[in-house]
């Protein structure tokens, strides 16, 4: 008899309103006496940071703030807070944001740990040093970096993202606090949930999907139909607290089983033209579910049937009338369907396609992906 044997990595989860105030208390257990913040302006804007602040010196930690952490954070940037880390001798990481200052902070802390530069450790399980200990505090309910094992870093020189994955990365404590969410503009909102469900539904295609990764994704899914109009026509309290739930889930889910070839295309385009990410799955997930639904028919009618409870899914006929409904669900919620909307011409698609066929989420997609392939699915979704 052949045993299968699934690995379920995530971190200790603080969930909950107000469990931002457990932030010294998790500190504390880690060992902390100067804390090094990773963040960025939107949240000194916001309120947040200086909340925070007075939470860790109030409770007397030491503090070294690293806040102007880009969209897209930067290698450079990931070598510049290396180097203050290391000079302050911080011992603990405590990241507040969405996946930008998260992925900084993990980048960060490799360095730090390991030396060299950030490009050194592009790719899989090249991490050999354990990182310092992290706290994250996600600020929207998306990126799902706080649970992940992966890093998302930009290459200035090569203007592409780099996709590190490690089970070093996943951050020792992810404190969930929905609170955060109602600072949020009703668009941030939208573009990040509209990425946990690409998490959702990518993850719970892939090839190294288990039956607890699916268990994670289908909880995502559920969460995201009942609450993302809601959220998005009203911020109700509940609804967006849901929606963290959902991200949290999703995060769960693509970590364990990763991803696929919208998350690889995602990484290409904003990698070159330093696109927002959440802004990408609005306009590519559609193309890509067309493209793979044949290689996994009985879980995109699964998908279906969760998001669109009321009719039927039993063909490819079917999942096709489900997905142009999801694209006009979005068109709905005000987003963009075309890729010429955030593009000016076609002209660089094919160098982006072949970067993109080097992405490491490309292996974990249901159906096998040359970069003519990416190709034509961007001209679908131009």
């Amino acid at each position: 008899m052949t045993i299968h044997v699934t690995k379920f990595a995530i971190p200790e989860i603080l969930f909950g309103r107000g469990s931002v105030q457990h932030l010294v208390s998790c500190a504390r257990g880690l060992g902390a006496k100067t804390v090094f913040l990773v963040s960025d302006p939107g949240l000194e804007e916001a309120g947040w940071l200086s909340k925070l602040r007075k939470i860790i010196r109030g409770a007397g930690l030491a503090c070294v703030e690293f806040c102007d952490v880009n969209a897209n954070p930067r290698d450079f940037q990931v070598h510049q807070g290396a180097q203050l880390y290391s000079s302050f001798e911080a011992d603990v990481i405590i990241a507040l944001g969405g996946g930008s200052p998260m992925d900084a902070a993990k980048g960060i802390g490799i360095v730090a740990s390991n030396g060299r530069t950030i490009a050194d450790y592009e790719g899989a399980n090249r991490i050999e040093r354990p990182l310092p200990p992290m706290i994250f505090l996600p600020t929207t309910a998306g990126s799902g970096s706080d649970l992940s094992q992966f890093c998302i870093i930009t290459d200035v020189r090569r203007k592409l993202k780099m996709s590190i994955i490690s089970r070093s990365l996943i951050p020792n404590i992810s404190i969930i606090d929905p609170d955060f969410l109602e600072t949020k503009s009703v668009s941030l909102i939208v573009d990040s949930a509209i990425d946990a469900l690409a998490h959702a539904i990518e993850s719970f295609v892939s090839r190294a999907a288990s039956p607890l990764s699916e268990h994670q994704a289908r909880l995502a899914l559920h969460l995201w139909r009942d609450n993302i109009d809601e959220a998005a026509r009203n911020r109700s309290s509940t609804a967006l607290e849901n929606l963290s739930l959902a991200g949290a889930a999703a995060g769960m889910s693509f970590s364990n089983a990763g991803l696929g070839v919208g998350h690889a295309l995602a990484h290409a385009l904003g990698g070159r033209l330093d696109l927002r990410h959440g802004k990408m799955h609005s306009i590519l997930l559609p193309a890509v579910m067309r493209y793979n639904r044949g290689h996994c028919l009985p879980k995109f009618c699964e998908v279906m049937r969760i998001l669109y409870p009321t009719r039927s899914f039993h063909d490819e006929h079917d999942i096709l009338a489900g997905i142009h409904a999801l694209e006009r669900h979005f068109e709905e919620l005000g987003e963009s369907v075309r890729l010429r909307s955030v593009l000016p011409d076609q002209e660089c698609l094919p160098e982006i396609c072949e970067d993109a066929a080097h992405d490491v989420c490309m292996l974990t997609n249901p159906r096998p992906a040359t970069a003519e392939d990416l190709l034509a699915i961007c001209e679908e979704a131009w």
